[in-house]
């Protein structure tokens, strides 16, 4: 059964840009673009999946979009605003939190569960007495399918798929509207992904959220989205709602991935064609000429290493950025 999908927009990110100072040795510096300008929108209800290799800068992105990085560049606006200052900035910290990948790392083994659970609602002040701040506590572990006699554990005592309950309740305590989940079940084992996920859904619906949902593992990512949005080397290379992205893939990256995804269907298994690239990512310290994927694309020509391809609309919302979609567009 389909979502009910909003057309109004929570978030609208615009030439992103996380640069980071590299040491090269004494007194040189290159610049690492980790992202190089990517811009989306993300409307309310909805789950954007952020979707590319390791490296590509996805991560960074969702973390940029918070501000655990400050961005080098590019602007972010959250319900209509731009976040500017320092009191926007702690606003839109209260109504956005992140889900972190590695359940293992991402809490504090000094801490309970419920301390863990309720550091938010210290640093924002969300409660007036110890009683309320229990009271909260208890209702976002049961949100999560955790007993309020666990509260008084430590994450260590916990298993991974616990674990990570723990940190989307830690997420929900400030009751936000947007929800960074980076990459937040591929720690688990694949038994345990189905059940995070069916949460995060219910959650969805009930708690009316909106994700930005990062993952490279596409099942997953096509399962959850509304809309997937595919990284190479920084930048967005395209993006379309998600069965029209997996039906009908328009940049050679994208369909390299979607190869790459199996079939339970053996008949579609072995007629599919896997579509292999030869190389390996260059790094985001020395990034090709032109289009970043053109050292790794069987189909690149003359202009690709010249010129970079801007995102623009192929069919309607729909987006990719290649200099083959010209001839397409042309028809």
């Amino acid at each position: 059964m389909p979502k009910e999908k909003t057309k109004e927009v929570l978030v609208e990110v615009i030439d992103l840009k996380q640069h980071f100072d590299i040491h090269m040795g004494f007194l040189k510096s290159k610049k690492l673009k980790a992202v190089d300008g990517i811009s989306f929108k993300i409307n309310k209800g909805e789950t954007l999946g952020l979707v590319g290799e390791s490296g590509c800068g996805k991560t960074t992105a969702g973390r940029s979009l918070l501000h655990l990085y400050t961005p080098t560049d590019g602007q972010i606006f959250f319900n209509g605003k731009q976040v500017v200052t320092k009191e926007e900035l702690e606003n839109f910290r209260q109504n956005a939190s992140m889900v972190f990948q590695d359940p293992y790392s991402s809490l504090n083994p000094r801490m309970t569960v419920g301390d863990i659970i309720g550091e938010p609602l210290d640093v924002h002040k969300l409660y007036t007495t110890k009683e309320e701040r229990k009271a909260r506590i208890n209702e976002l572990m049961e949100l999560v399918g955790l007993s309020s006699e666990h509260a008084t554990r430590y994450a260590h005592e916990f298993s991974g798929g616990q674990r990570q309950r723990v940190g989307i309740a830690r997420a929900l305590a400030v009751s936000p509207q947007l929800i960074v989940c980076d990459e937040p079940v591929s720690a688990l084992d694949v038994s345990i992904q189905a059940q995070v996920i069916n949460m995060f859904e219910d959650l969805q619906k009930k708690l009316h959220l909106t994700y930005l949902f990062i993952a490279h593992d596409l099942l997953v990512v096509r399962h959850i989205s509304d809309r997937i949005a595919v990284m190479y080397l920084g930048k967005i290379v395209e993006t379309a709602e998600s069965e029209e992205l997996f039906n009908n893939p328009m940049h050679p990256y994208t369909r390299s991935l979607m190869s790459a995804v199996p079939s339970p269907d053996p008949k579609t298994a072995r007629a599919s064609k896997r579509i292999v690239l030869t190389g390996d990512v260059p790094s985001p310290l020395a990034i090709p000429s032109g289009c970043p994927f053109r050292t790794r694309c069987p189909q690149a020509f003359g202009r690709c290493s010249e010129e970079i391809p801007q995102l623009r609309e192929v069919s309607p919302n729909h987006f990719a950025s290649c200099h083959l979609l010209d001839d397409l567009q042309a028809k």
